[in-house]
């Protein structure tokens, strides 16, 4: 019997194919709506998420200075590699240090030249920041106590510079000094803030002081915790390690701050996901809509098989069977709606996934309950037309025109 009752009604639909198009496109819009957000909110999730594990394993930032705006810098003096050593001699938790200090420079090779960063740092920066050498080799030992004019550069300087050619054992020119490049980063491309982490150039920070900058200041100091270790207990190591070092009274504020980035990616990505679900439910809202306008079709489908109705009355149709009949239109016409909805949500994806660079995740849960929330609303929103149907007098029924 559900199966006679299907084909009548998708006879019924087909009957005025226009007209039950134009029903589902709100099911259609809301659902490919509510999947295509969630899909795209949990690609952002993950590349936040992405970007911070690619800025280094466990990674914390310790910087001169308390957190400031944009554009505004600190007038905290700046950290001396024994405030480096010690973080590194009595912070027992953590499994590498880096000091850093980095400047604009233009990069010049043959008639090529490239606004770029230079940084100098030691060894310990390519295991804190999950930078891996793709070809040549990272500083020696000896190089690093000399200050040997080297370099490892990342993959947006060898292109600008170099363009095809192989850049090991060539030199570049930095300021009035040339270095050999002895090693290639492997690429990372942009952060999520835009950022090129292959606009850079490496070099040991003795060379930096001594060629570059003059002094023997650190700009920052990057820490990476062991794993298992609590990112929040290192940071409080660090803090007293750093406390007493630049000899701060107990009484005093703290003249640095320590960033945990793991604290920074949990931070974005719970906002991430709060954004994804408060457009989910706005778009939700077309389901709705689209539910109204299947309850304002069935009723006037009804109105204009009043006749139809009562002759199937008179002929000994049950009234069950007859508010069956149109629950199922109700519920096909939201179900189709709701397979059209995934379709166009899962092309929608794709597309604006790769439009924004975002990463492509389905959410096939989303998916299977986008779909049977569509299928409900056709339930919720079809039993008013299709009761009214069934309770109709066959009498009054067959005398309609």
């Amino acid at each position: 019997m559900f199966w006679n009752i299907l084909l009548l009604s998708l006879r019924a639909i087909r009957r005025n194919l226009l007209r039950s198009a134009l029903t589902m496109l709100g099911i259609v819009i809301g659902t490919a709506a509510v999947i295509t957000m969630v899909n795209l909110g949990n690609g952002a999730t993950m590349q936040v998420t992405n970007t911070i594990s690619g800025l280094g394993s466990n990674l914390l930032i310790v910087r001169p200075g308390q957190r400031f705006m944009p554009g505004q810098s600190s007038t905290a003096p700046r950290f001396t590699i024994r405030q480096v050593e010690a973080i590194a001699r009595d912070v027992p938790s953590i499994a590498a240090v880096s000091p850093t200090t980095a400047q604009s420079m233009i990069a010049v090779y043959g008639n090529n030249n490239w606004s770029t960063n230079l940084t100098g740092t030691d060894n310990h920066y390519f295991t804190v920041r999950n930078a891996r050498v793709d070809r040549g080799r990272t500083f020696t030992e000896a190089e690093e106590r000399a200050g040997a004019a080297v370099c490892v550069i990342g993959e947006t300087v060898r292109k600008e510079l170099y363009g095809n050619q192989d850049p090991i054992g060539d030199k570049l020119r930095l300021k009035k000094f040339a270095c050999q490049v002895i090693g290639m980063l492997e690429s990372k491309g942009q952060n999520s803030m835009g950022m090129d982490q292959d606009d850079i150039v490496l070099m040991p920070i003795r060379t930096f002081w001594r060629r570059v900058a003059g002094n023997q200041d650190v700009a920052q100091i990057l820490v990476s915790a062991r794993d298992g270790v609590p990112t929040d207990k290192v940071k409080k190591d660090i803090e007293l390690v750093m406390r007493e070092q630049r000899h701060i009274a107990a009484n005093e504020e703290d003249d640095f701050s320590v960033r945990d980035m793991q604290e920074i990616a949990s931070a974005l990505a719970g906002t991430t996901q709060v954004l994804t679900g408060l457009l989910g439910a706005v778009a939700a809202v077309s389901l709705l809509v689209g539910g109204i306008g299947i309850m304002n079709i069935m009723l006037v489908s009804v109105t204009e098989r009043t006749r139809e109705i009562g002759i199937r009355l008179a002929i000994g149709a049950m009234e069950r069977e007859v508010m069956i009949q149109f629950l199922v239109e109700a519920v096909t016409l939201s179900s189709l709606g709701g397979i059209v909805g995934i379709l166009l949500a899962l092309l929608a994806s794709f597309g604006l996934s790769r439009l924004m660079g975002v990463p492509l995740v389905i959410d096939y849960t989303i998916i299977v309950i986008a779909f049977f929330f569509s299928a409900t609303v056709g339930v919720i929103f079809g039993y008013l037309p299709a009761r009214k149907a069934a309770r109709l007098d066959p009498i009054e029924a067959l005398r309609h025109e």
